[in-house]
């Protein structure tokens, strides 16, 4: 499939949708090819549970509130 610029621009929605669905899509300009639109396999790191173990802390007074916060609550 191949679409101009400003079609591409204004229905960009629809045409990831087609991406995503494995079609190939062609943005052109001038009816010359520009770029390709296709969908992306593996690029995404795979979440690790616990890789920032170590890394993150939270004080011990994290959920009291201030002694001069409380006119505020």
């Amino acid at each position: 499939m191949t679409v101009n610029v400003a079609e591409a621009k204004a229905n960009l929605s629809a045409l990831v949708r087609r991406a995503l669905a494995g079609e190939e899509v062609i943005i052109a300009r001038d009816h010359k090819p520009l770029v390709r639109l296709v969908r992306l396999s593996g690029t995404a790191p795979t979440r690790q549970p616990g890789s920032a173990r170590g890394r993150v802390w939270m004080a011990p007074d994290f959920d009291q509130t201030p002694d001069d916060f409380t006119d505020h609550v």
